[in-house]
């Protein structure tokens, strides 16, 4: 494994504060959202198992799509996908991440990114990686295999090319990109690479199934951000 920082420069693992889905405060209850649900043709959404656990289900979040928009909020940590968008072989799924009043549902930072290699979901064995991002630099290479695992660590890392925001309520861009080759797989935010993974560390078991599958996004909880742009591009 390597972790990259701005530039293509190796660097050594730096471990930063965070928790669970790298938020870097304790673990606050997940908001009510009202008017709950997917309004976007064709797209599939699932909660984390702890809040399935507690009986929440994709009407405790909200994601909308108005002309070429998808506008999520946040409830509790959910994966959105749609089964008609996936992704083989060599390729970079890419999307824009706006989150126009920064910390506006919480009072620390919770990111949002791109999941690749989509398999099984929607199930109790649902399978895939992602790479997200938080308003204050910070970023999170992480998956479900189908249990959680982490990629850079259970306290995620930091890059310069990882945009941050003036202060709460004030908006945060990020564009995230994903790639697999054939050796690698590499996370990208706002053009620069942040880390870079051989596929045998992420196909293996307790991980991935594969790098081919279902694309799509994920965001912690307490969390509202828009996202446009995202596709994929075969390399």
């Amino acid at each position: 494994m390597r972790i990259l920082f701005g530039s293509a420069l190796a660097l050594t693992f730096v471990t930063f504060a965070t928790v669970p889905f790298g938020a870097a405060a304790p673990q606050d209850a997940d908001r009510a959202v009202s008017n709950g649900g997917i309004f976007a043709q064709g797209w599939q959404g699932k909660v984390d198992a702890g809040a399935e656990k507690q009986g929440q289900t994709v009407n405790n979040a909200r994601m909308e799509q108005k002309g070429n928009v998808l506008h999520v909020t946040t409830g509790p940590a959910i994966t959105y996908w749609n089964p008609a968008n996936t992704a083989t072989g060599n390729y970079t799924v890419k999307a824009t991440f706006n989150e126009p009043q920064y910390m506006n549902l919480n009072d620390h930072p919770h990111p949002y990114g791109i999941v690749v290699a989509g398999n099984d979901m929607g199930t109790a064995q649902g399978t895939y990686l992602y790479c997200a991002a938080y308003g204050n630099g910070n970023f999170i290479v992480r998956g479900f295999g189908p249990e959680p695992f982490q990629m850079n660590g259970r306290r995620g890392g930091s890059a310069p090319s990882v945009n941050r925001a003036a202060g709460p309520g004030s908006p945060v861009t990020q564009e995230i990109a994903v790639t697999v080759d054939a050796n690698n797989v590499s996370c990208a935010i706002n053009g620069e690479v942040v880390a870079t993974y051989p596929k045998t560390e992420v196909v293996t078991a307790g991980k991935l199934k594969s790098t081919d599958g279902v694309y799509g996004i994920r965001f912690a909880h307490n969390t509202e951000a828009t996202v446009t742009g995202l596709a994929v591009t075969k390399n």
